[in-house]
């Protein structure tokens, strides 16, 4: 236990040492001027404060106020010891932050009875501390492992929708992060940044519900068969919603709205502008522009410079202008994300 003695008299200050040195394991410090053992008490965090009352320039409820301010010092047990028996006097020193009260001249028993006493507190409070902080850890342990559990689960459903949707895994991770990096350049919080980045690979999870001879057709669609295609995502939406996961309602979110076009024209829900959830209209940009510069079965891969020309005309249209505007800035960080998750060579 750390121990600080402020009085500006050196003589008191050599009996409250000599009487605080006898009690162990402790350490104590003095200090004649109490505007260095604040600046002390700034730096070092004290486990008991003793303090006398009349002192020149700053009294001791004057220390006493703006020690309670210094951070981290609200709990602090402050004596204060005078030789003032005044009622007001007490009043004052309890409404700037003392705990307890010597008169003098000091009382050798009662003394040692009071430090004794306040350093009990003060243990009290380290071990309650101590625990807090156990508990906290411990909580936070816990809370990453389910985290990590509920990570593992999303994933293995992003990969039950990959075994039969044509679009590859490395196509999951390019739209994931492009949308991430929107979101970045939007300044969303880091938590709806890191959400997004989770949630988007489960934007096609719908596709589960698809027909195989329409989800693995090679040609175009016709109309009955894209109108049974649409429905994934209103299958995504009801095998991830009703959850009391952020991240699945987030992706829950993203498999229903992700096919919304800005202008009204998209589906399920035919949503027009700001309408159309914003991780929606992130995810939708991102999924597009990777899906045109991505061979299938059933198409080839665009060159990008055709695929960005693609994506600047339907600003507006299909696609949020703001999202449009932030996934084109500084394309080199588009064309690096697009390096980094390759397909994997065929054969």
């Amino acid at each position: 236990m750390s121990i600080l003695l402020i009085d500006d008299n050196t003589i008191n200050l050599t009996l409250l040492k000599h009487l605080v040195d006898q009690i162990q394991p402790n350490s104590s410090l003095s200090f004649t001027v109490p505007e260095e053992a604040l600046a002390h008490s700034a730096r070092n965090l004290p486990d008991l404060v003793i303090v006398d009352y009349m002192m020149p320039v700053m009294d001791g409820i004057e220390f006493i106020r703006q020690f309670r301010r210094l951070p981290g010092r609200e709990s602090i047990p402050i004596v204060m010891v005078t030789a003032i028996d005044e009622a007001a006097v007490r009043y004052d020193a309890l409404s700037a932050g003392a705990n307890d009260f010597l008169n003098k001249p000091i009382d050798k028993t009662e003394f040692m009875a009071r430090v004794r006493n306040m350093l009990a507190l003060r243990g009290a409070q380290k071990r309650l501390e101590d625990k807090a902080a156990w508990l906290a850890e411990e909580v936070l342990k816990a809370t990453e492992e389910i985290v990590q559990r509920e990570r593992e689960t999303i994933h293995r459903l992003s990969r039950a929708a990959e075994y039969r949707d044509p679009e590859t895994g490395a196509h999951i991770q390019r739209m994931a992060h492009y949308s991430w990096l929107i979101a970045m350049r939007m300044k969303l919080p880091k938590e709806d940044q890191d959400l997004i980045l989770e949630a988007a690979p489960m934007h096609d999870i719908g596709k589960v519900g698809t027909p195989d001879h329409i989800l693995l057709k090679p040609g175009k669609l016709d109309p009955e068969e894209f109108e049974i295609m649409k429905e994934h995502a209103r299958i995504g939406h009801e095998i991830l919603s009703n959850s009391r996961s952020p991240l699945l309602l987030a992706a829950a979110e993203i498999a229903l709205s992700h096919h919304e076009k800005f202008n009204g024209s998209g589906y399920p829900q035919g949503l027009v502008g700001k309408d159309i959830p914003l991780f929606g209209r992130i995810v939708a940009v991102a999924d597009v522009f990777d899906a045109l510069t991505s061979a299938r079965p059933y198409k080839v891969a665009w060159e990008v410079d055709r695929a960005v020309a693609f994506m600047k005309e339907n600003s507006g249209s299909h696609f949020d202008p703001e999202c449009i505007d932030l996934f084109m800035r500084d394309f080199d960080q588009v064309l690096s994300i697009r390096e980094r998750f390759k397909d994997a060579p065929e054969g």
